[in-house]
């Protein structure tokens, strides 16, 4: 652990501490502003003194409160509106721990609106205090390097080279490599402690036996050194342990969503795609009125897809290319768009196996154009997700020649109801290649939750406020 990080995390404390008491006077104080409270006369006259007294005794149940919900951890990169969050929760719950004692013990101070006033006004000096200790926190990190953990990666397949680009062009990550070494080996990992100082290894080695993989962890144990490793998709999958005969057994979970989780997601799916609707009624009004205006009818395409199951369902988009390319691939005109898709996959295609993403594509409109650069063509799909062919969040649903390309593993992605949005959307959207969209969508599906859920429906809004690049 670096100086900086304790140091940081130490004074963090009196801190969290000044600004509670500051806002308790604050909160007294603004009583005696009538401006401010014309409307709240003071039922209550209580000495100031004794108030700071009981004040000076109560902030340390907060403290404690912020320790237990993680407000105190030890690294320079922690993530702020997380942490905001959990700000506000625990001091909601302190607060909520003083009303339920006021409410017992009646003679205590009971004054509502110091109360109320205090919690809100506690919450906001916290998080401003935490914003200029973390922007001081960052601002050396990533000018002097203060902070920093040295790195090294080892392994030479194309994830730690990603890892190793991301790292370069964000230090904020709080990481700086120190080295790269290609094979698991002791040996070299000793020689290069030799010349700088290490405080993380990240293993990206499928070729790693067993036995380096365990000298590894054994030195860097002695060392006091960070050992890391990225899993392939078996070492990432779920495990139970139940026992056979009086012997252990491990099975392997493909998905939380099964039984409860099932429901769950089917509940928070029906919930999120009703309001959505709402939501977003307006937009829809206006894409469908422009695409009417442009190039007349339809409005909505409906293209066949292969959902959970292998089940082949219509998926709604608003239409974003000319009539001529959206026609039954059945009659001559519908023959002759599929054989110009063909050629435009084979000549402008920007993505790498089964899928295809064609830039600079002539078949679209202006209105198009614009409408899937933001994502606004898939609105309809929310009308999916209720009649239940798809989820809000899930793997991308693929068309049946797309699935005819898939390898045998591949096929993991059709065991649940294919998504709006998901894991390789916030990711890097359709500039991800397949096989690195394919380990996204496995570790979704093994690694579900509700609140994980949550996440990436808001990491989406996010980005497509950018929009989607190879796109024009």
């Amino acid at each position: 652990m670096k100086k900086s990080e304790l140091f940081f995390s130490a004074i963090q404390v009196p801190i969290d501490f000044l600004m509670l008491v500051l806002a308790a006077v604050t909160a007294f104080k603004i009583r005696d502003y009538p401006q401010i409270i014309a409307q709240l006369p003071k039922l209550y006259q209580f000495p100031f003194d004794t108030y700071l007294q009981i004040v000076l005794m109560v902030v340390p149940l907060f403290l404690i409160i912020y320790a237990i919900e993680g407000l105190y951890v030890i690294r320079a990169t922690r993530k702020f509106l997380r942490e905001t969050l959990k700000v506000f929760t625990a001091t909601s719950v302190g607060f909520l721990i003083i009303i339920v004692a006021i409410f017992l013990k009646q003679e205590w101070f009971s004054s509502r609106f110091v109360i109320l006033s205090a919690w809100l006004i506690g919450t906001v000096y916290v998080v401003f205090a935490r914003l200029l200790l973390e922007q001081i926190q960052k601002y050396l990190l990533v000018k002097r390097h203060i902070g920093a953990h040295n790195l090294v990666l080892i392994g030479r397949n194309g994830k730690i080279k990603e890892i190793e680009q991301i790292m370069l062009h964000d230090p904020r990550m709080g990481y700086q490599i120190v080295g790269h070494l290609e094979n698991a080996s002791v040996h070299d990992l000793k020689q290069l402690r030799e010349e700088v100082d290490i405080d993380e290894v990240i293993l990206c080695d499928q070729t790693a036996t067993d036995a380096e993989q365990e000298k590894l962890v054994d030195y860097c144990t002695i060392h006091n050194i960070t050992f890391q490793y990225i899993p392939t998709t078996f070492q990432a999958s779920r495990f139970e342990i139940k026992m056979l005969n009086g012997e252990p057994i491990i099975q392997v979970r493909p998905t939380p969503l099964d039984g409860w989780g099932k429901i769950l997601k089917r509940t928070f799916d029906i919930v999120g795609a009703t309001v959505l609707i709402i939501l977003f009624s307006p937009v829809m009004l206006v894409t469908t009125l422009a695409i009417w205006l442009e190039t007349g009818m339809p409005i909505i395409y409906r293209n066949e897809r292969v959902g959970g199951d292998g089940k082949k369902f219509r998926v709604l988009k608003f239409r974003y290319m000319k009539q001529a390319y959206c026609t039954d691939p059945n009659t001559p005109e519908g023959r002759k768009a599929i054989e110009l898709e063909k050629e435009l996959i084979a000549n402008q295609s920007v993505r790498k196996g089964p899928l295809y993403k064609i830039k600079d594509d002539p078949r679209k409109t202006r209105v198009g154009s614009f409408i899937e650069r933001y994502s606004i063509d898939e609105f309809p799909q929310f009308f999916n997700v209720l009649k239940g062919d798809m989820s809000l969040v899930g793997p991308r649903p693929h068309q049946e020649r797309e699935v005819e390309k898939y390898k045998e593993y591949h096929r993991r992605l059709l065991t649940i109801r294919p998504g709006i949005t998901g894991m390789a959307q916030v990711s890097g959207r359709s500039d991800l290649d397949f096989e690195d969209e394919y380990v996204l969508d496995v570790f979704y599906i093994e690694s579900w939750s509700l609140w994980l859920d949550i996440q990436i429906c808001l990491k989406t809004a996010k980005v497509l406020m950018k929009g989607r690049r190879n796109n024009s």
